[in-house]
């Protein structure tokens, strides 16, 4: 009996320690820097053999939560993210037993808007781009009414009388959290009396000016961005959201639509002078180095110059690098596993 409790007990202790060891590296989140993540991953499984890490497109939201879900190897030691960490998801994360989180910027994405090749060209402004898709809009008095607008014309009488369709990702991508932040919300600005609207009540600004249209004006395409294009060269005249690397991988069949005058480039999101340009992040688990093999060579393989720097890798994927110091700094981050403060994070 006491050999048979024993073989028991090591059978579990076996089994146990199938359990706790992972040999690869798990990554989850942006369908933005998915392309990076994997490239990065190809390569570092050449240089270092063994199994290559496995990276999985679930939106930045959706990446932030199984990410956050817990502190053991069964969950994601990284997760990409087409904007930066929020407050609460990194409350989430100290919750649940991730407190500490090391944050890496890897370079500069534009969120693009852009049409098929075939389409008449059109271009827009922010005040423009807010009219077309949000769900509510300013009247004069300080109320505000359901968007009624069904063409561009409508919004514009010197826009094309072609039916408002615009494409775009679901709440759980950073691209949709960057379309609101940076191209909508930029509109809603413009109006008399929102200004003041964002001082005194944050809330209802939020509510007023990141709320988009449910009436088939804006269309949600998943995270899968292929899809959209596919809906651009099936509807020329609609128009769709994704980051300007995608746009330049497919280059052949789309082109940008100009925001503001400008259209998204290398240079205009490196010099600040496109309108909708962010940061991309990679976060990893620093309880989880040592546990699951590579995090930290894959980290210093992302933040090489090799990848990140001017003549990288990832720029010919489409990636915008980062200056100098910026770049310094996230390979230093990378190196020392410096823990992001949550009173940082908004």
């Amino acid at each position: 009996m006491k050999q048979l409790t024993l073989a028991v007990a090591l059978g579990l202790v076996a089994a146990s320690g199938v359990a706790q060891a992972r040999d690869n590296i798990e990554i989850v989140g942006s369908s933005t820097v998915f392309p990076f993540s994997t490239a990065v991953a190809e390569q570092f499984a050449k240089k270092n053999g063994g199994a290559a890490p496995k990276v999985e497109s679930t939106g930045t939201g959706g990446g932030m939560k199984l990410f956050c879900a817990g502190a053991g190897i069964e969950t994601p030691d990284i997760t990409n993210a087409s904007r930066r960490m929020k407050k609460s998801e990194m409350e989430t994360c100290q919750k649940n037993g991730v407190n500490e989180v090391t944050e890496i910027k890897i370079g500069y994405d534009g969120l693009a808007v852009a049409q098929s090749k075939n389409a008449e060209p059109i271009k827009l402004s922010a005040r423009e781009l807010y009219l077309a898709v949000a769900k509510e809009i300013p009247q004069p008095d300080g109320s505000f009414v359901a968007n009624t607008y069904q063409t561009w014309k409508d919004v514009n009488p010197n826009l094309p009388a072609h039916a408002i369709e615009v494409i775009g990702p679901p709440p759980t991508s950073g691209t949709r959290d960057s379309f609101v932040e940076l191209g909508v919300e930029k509109g809603c600005m413009l109006f008399q009396g929102i200004p003041e609207l964002k001082k005194k009540d944050e809330k209802l600004f939020k509510e007023k000016c990141h709320t988009l249209r449910e009436d088939g004006k804006f269309v949600e395409a998943g995270e899968n961005d292929n899809l959209i294009v596919q809906k651009l060269q099936a509807n020329p005249k609609a128009v769709g959201v994704f980051g300007y690397s995608f746009l330049e991988q497919n280059a052949d069949a789309l082109k940008a639509v100009a925001i503001a005058g400008v259209e998204p480039s290398v240079a205009t999101v490196m010099d600040g002078s496109y309108p909708m340009a962010r940061s991309m992040y990679i976060y990893a688990k620093n309880g989880h180095v040592g546990q699951v093999a590579g995090i930290k060579e894959f980290l210093a393989e992302f933040t090489s110059e090799a990848a990140m720097g001017t003549d990288g890798y990832l720029a010919d994927k489409g990636l915008i690098p980062l200056k100098a110091d910026e770049l310094k700094a996230s390979q230093d981050a990378a190196a020392n596993l410096k823990s992001v403060s949550v009173n940082s994070l908004k």
